[in-house]
């Protein structure tokens, strides 16, 4: 009797000591997930996505800081910023004091926007499946001077401030490691500011200097990123005014 006494305390025993573990696992699992770049909505105590200083945004609150003499697209810093998770697309310029990246999301990561469900959603993506681009008026044409747009597109956020500070802070560290001379990196999410931007880079492409539409670009981050009035229009319909009749 004393042994099958034992022998159930044992199974017992290692019953238990099975569960803990699996439990011990499953949390280990659950916390390596909200401390990896595919979770930026949890916001657990130490995750290291957060961990020291703010590396985004305004940081040093000093007059005309947007005010920049020069401007210049980084393929490298556009191609690093958009293999982050959650990240769909970056376009990233520098200037002679920040960094300004335009990005776009996708479902690579969960919590990139800070609140709100599918109905804060800001792209309509059925139309692909009924094989057209427009699902509200039926056109399959797509107009490829937008690179963000409301039908098919990659995921937009109108306001910056309605981005994961989790996502802002990875996005600032991997831009600060490459570049570590700029002052402050900004970071929107907004679909005007993308198609935009993606014109200003579609000049670096092509080679052609962009020192003609600094003014054009100082004006747009100020009303991105500190409450500008003016907003400049995009390099096309400025090109098509520019034009005789």
């Amino acid at each position: 009797m004393k042994k099958r006494a034992a022998c159930r305390n044992l199974l017992v025993f290692l019953s238990a000591v099975t569960l803990t573990g699996m439990t011990l696992t499953g949390c280990n699992y659950e916390r390596k997930v909200q401390n990896s770049t595919f979770d930026y909505g949890s916001k657990r105590k130490g995750d290291p996505k957060m961990l020291g200083s703010k590396m985004y945004g305004t940081t040093s609150n000093v007059p005309g800081q947007h005010d920049n003499h020069w401007l210049e697209y980084s393929s490298l810093l556009s191609t690093d910023v958009s293999n982050i998770n959650g990240v769909a697309a970056a376009i990233v310029f520098l200037t002679d004091k920040n960094a300004y990246a335009a990005i776009s999301t996708d479902w690579t990561a969960t919590g990139t926007r800070k609140s709100g469900g599918h109905g804060t959603r800001e792209q309509d993506n059925s139309g692909s499946t009924e094989g057209v681009y427009n699902v509200d008026t039926g056109s399959p044409y797509w107009n490829n001077q937008r690179i963000v747009t409301p039908y098919n597109s990659q995921l937009s956020i109108n306001d910056h401030n309605e981005i994961s500070s989790e996502l802002k802070q990875t996005i600032a560290v991997h831009v600060r490691r490459l570049a570590p001379a700029v002052q402050e990196v900004h970071i929107s999410a907004n679909k005007e500011f993308n198609n935009h931007i993606i014109q200003y880079a579609q000049e670096a492409w092509a080679g052609r200097s962009l020192t003609p539409w600094l003014t054009s670009f100082n004006k747009l981050v100020k009303h991105q990123f500190v409450g500008g009035h003016d907003v400049p229009e995009p390099i096309d319909i400025q090109r098509k005014r520019s034009r005789p009749e």
